[in-house]
């Protein structure tokens, strides 16, 4: 353990990407005694941008439209595939419209029956004039160019008079918010909500390495749709926006996106960076661990709003389990969970320049040690589920937070004390 700490102390420096506040976490004067187990810190190779994705900007609408991954469809085979939109077929509604589950052939992009046909889900925007066709316009664009496997895979698209509709790759399992916080879900595992944060890191990644640079600008858990394997990926892009370029430092524009979710300092200033995305990504890794949402009017005071609760906990090892969600009656490894609320902490910092970039977030969590993996369950099921809902201190005011220095002698095995 011990030289597994001293590199990652005489690394910390050379890993691009990385605050000043995440080095003096794992400490400066490489006295490792007080640091037992810092955020992973990724090898240099590692954390190397590679620009895997290509987005021309800006582009017409005509280009957009001749995509050569993309089909024109027709409404009349989607009206079909849905069997004329029914209500049977629903999957799920929001403020862009309705999502339907359809069944085409899966050379032609044709009406199908179940039997038969590819399972797909359809999408399908209300009547909301220049906006609307805007963010589908978006979505068209960057999906359309984009591949990867923590992306979803946008099929074709509908544009025929006022309709507008897009046809994705069936997500079975749904969003991580149905499974977070649906009282009929099933408990997701620590092991799987692992690895939907690693997934959903890896899309963002991807997104933040393109050429330009691509900001999602609404990562949260109702976006994060999950494959029958429990695979997570990043859908609904009719928020994103090409990132700065040159020597522009951010993009201003509009303020867009979920409350909760956005940045305090994009709320602020309208001034767009990938670092946003970053505090979005913190909020939906808070979720995670405490089963929480971001924002719960039917709690009161400071347990109101996720981050305000958690924060204070969050600074000290011993009491985390007090937040960690009770659905997994105590069945965490203790220290990776201490190394991912650390993480979470340095992602929702208030500040921009105090976050980690996206690259240094998925080396954090894809290099969670394994034995922290497999470790003991962290606090007894009794003291959970009696102290979760007590506030020893209540958080008021502005998010604070300091970076947690250290993670300390408690979380040590007898064996490691001694």
């Amino acid at each position: 353990m011990g030289n597994w700490i001293t590199c990652c102390v005489r690394k910390r420096e050379k890993v691009a990407g990385i605050p000043k506040a995440f080095a003096n976490s794992i400490g400066t004067s490489g006295a490792t005694e007080h640091a037992s187990h810092p955020l992973p810190v990724p090898d240099q190779n590692s954390n190397r941008k590679k620009r895997t994705g290509i987005v021309p900007s800006p582009r017409s609408e005509s280009e957009i439209l001749s995509s050569p991954y993309l089909r024109a469809l027709l409404l009349s085979e989607l009206a079909k595939a849905t069997s004329n939109f029914h209500r049977d077929c629903l999957l799920g509604e929001g403020g862009f419209g309705y999502v339907y589950k359809g069944w085409l052939c899966e050379d032609t992009l044709t009406a199908a029956t179940p039997v038969s046909g590819l399972g797909v889900a359809v999408k399908k925007l209300k009547p909301r004039g220049l906006q609307g066709h805007k963010e589908w316009l978006s979505e068209v664009n960057y999906l359309g160019q984009l591949r990867h496997p923590n992306l979803v895979k946008l099929m074709g698209f509908c544009l025929e008079g006022e309709n507008r509709l897009l046809v994705y790759e069936f997500m079975p399992r749904g969003s991580l918010e149905n499974h977070l916080f649906r009282k009929s879900a099933s408990v997701l595992p620590w092991a799987t909500r692992i690895k939907v944060a690693i997934d959903a890191a890896r899309g963002l990644s991807f997104l933040h390495d393109a050429e330009p640079q691509v900001i999602y600008r609404d990562f949260k858990a109702s976006n994060i749709l999950l494959d029958s394997e429990f695979n997570a990926k990043l859908s609904d892009f009719g928020l994103a926006k090409s990132g700065p370029t040159g020597d522009h430092s951010h993009v201003s524009t509009q303020v867009m996106g979920t409350q909760g979710y956005t940045a305090p300092e994009y709320l602020a200033t309208g001034k767009l960076t990938a670092k946003c995305d970053v505090y979005s990504f913190g909020v939906v890794l808070l979720e995670l661990l405490t089963g929480r949402r971001v924002m719960d009017k039917r709690k009161a005071g400071a347990e109101k709003y996720l981050i305000e609760w958690a924060t204070p906990y969050l600074h000290d090892k011993k009491k985390l389990f007090r937040i960690m969600d009770t659905k997994l009656e105590g069945q965490y490894p203790r220290k990776a969970a201490t190394i991912s609320a650390t993480l979470a902490l340095h992602c929702v910092h208030p500040e921009a320049r105090g976050r980690p970039d996206m690259s240094f977030v998925l080396s954090a969590l894809e290099q969670l040690p394994s034995k922290y993996m497999s470790g003991r369950p962290f606090g007894d099921r009794k003291k959970l589920s009696k102290s979760r809902h007590t506030s020893e201190s209540p958080f008021s005011g502005s998010v604070r937070t300091k970076y947690a220095s250290r993670i300390s002698e408690g979380t040590k095995s007898p064996r490691e004390r001694s």
